[in-house]
């Protein structure tokens, strides 16, 4: 397989989890210099996945880095689990549970999840599916002031980030084993998933937060065409010099 990298490529990668995207361009850009003997090599990435997420991420490269702003626009499906009946400050794993409620609305007294408690389930998720106004966590990299935010809401500063307006074109439920459910959704750039599960859970009335998150597409570029990084390094000729 033939590469340009100076010229330009797009590079369909699958992030792993806890690796940060930056984490994924610099493993990237080492591995390019280091087999095909670049100097230099201009990449980035188009469009950040959180550290916990795992997914689809593009990477560009050489001139190709101009069409980064191209990409983010577009498209983006997910895949992942919301854990109802609890919260967390940043809405997903990074942080640990600071409240939590019962889910006595969805099941039988035994326990038993009823099919009254799914409808309920199922049409939380369907009055998202429409273009409204999103607040972004606290824990994001929302620049306020010139500082990410998550810098901030690390320290337990909270600062005030504005709503910005999202669509959700599908927002599909897959699987409900309380607490646990899983959901398939296509949404617009700037959709934060884990803020959608903030949402999910305050509608419901119960609480929720995000426990699995993966990006299987954005736009036409879907990840069962990405590489493992793992694997992308056997792909290039070893270049000495």
């Amino acid at each position: 397989m033939e590469f340009n990298f100076e010229t330009g490529e797009v590079l369909l990668v699958n992030k792993p989890y806890t690796w940060t995207s930056f984490d994924v361009v610099g493993k990237m850009r080492t591995v390019i210099r280091h087999r095909m003997g670049i100097r230099k090599i201009k990449i980035g990435h188009a469009g950040t996945l959180d550290p916990l997420a795992t997914g689809l991420l593009i990477l560009c490269t050489g001139k190709f880095t101009r069409r980064i702003d191209e990409f983010q626009g577009l498209e983006k499906e997910y895949t992942g689990t919301f854990r109802l009946g609890a919260t967390t400050p940043s809405f997903d794993l990074e942080t640990e549970v600071d409240k939590t409620y019962p889910l006595d609305m969805f099941s039988t007294p035994s326990g038993c999840e009823t099919p009254s408690g799914w409808e309920k389930i199922n049409s939380a998720a369907s009055h998202f599916v429409t273009t409204f106004d999103q607040v972004p966590p606290q824990f994001s990299a929302i620049k306020v002031d010139g500082k990410r935010a998550y810098e901030s809401a690390r320290k337990d500063i909270n600062v005030e980030i504005k709503a910005r307006q999202v669509t959700i074109s599908a927002f599909e439920i897959t699987r409900i084993e309380l607490p646990e459910v899983d959901f398939r959704v296509v949404c617009s750039k700037g959709t934060y998933i884990r803020s959608l599960a903030r949402d999910f859970g305050e509608l419901l009335g119960c609480g929720a937060h995000l426990t699995a998150l993966c990006r299987t597409r954005i736009g036409s570029f879907y990840l069962k065409d990405a590489y493992e990084i793992s694997k992308f390094q056997d792909l290039l000729p070893e270049i000495s010099g």
